[in-house]
């Protein structure tokens, strides 16, 4: 598995689409637990083109006091992926 290391800051940024050095791609929720929502941020470095993933949690409730990456070191180290075209059917209803 191939990683890298981004900094937090960069992290955040890039979730609310206001990062430089990053641009996020996806941005999904994975699951949740009793007192959190855990996603799967996608995201493109833009200087190499690599794309990687992070995960992170946020509260599940405004009195859950948890932000994405809150718990992560300076550097957050993410793992390189790559996209891959799918074709998936689903099904709709008949008029």
């Amino acid at each position: 598995m191939v990683t890298e290391k981004f900094t937090k800051e960069d992290l955040l940024n890039a979730l609310e689409n206001d990062c430089d050095t990053l641009e996020k791609v996806s941005d999904d929720l994975t699951g949740t637990s009793r007192w959190s929502t855990h996603h799967r941020l996608v995201f493109k470095a833009k200087e190499s083109g690599k794309f990687y993933e992070a995960n992170y949690s946020r509260g599940a409730t405004e009195s859950q006091d948890e932000s994405p990456f809150e718990y992560e070191p300076d550097l957050v180290e993410c793992a390189e992926v790559r996209p891959v075209e799918r074709v998936i059917t689903v099904y709709e209803r008949v008029p």
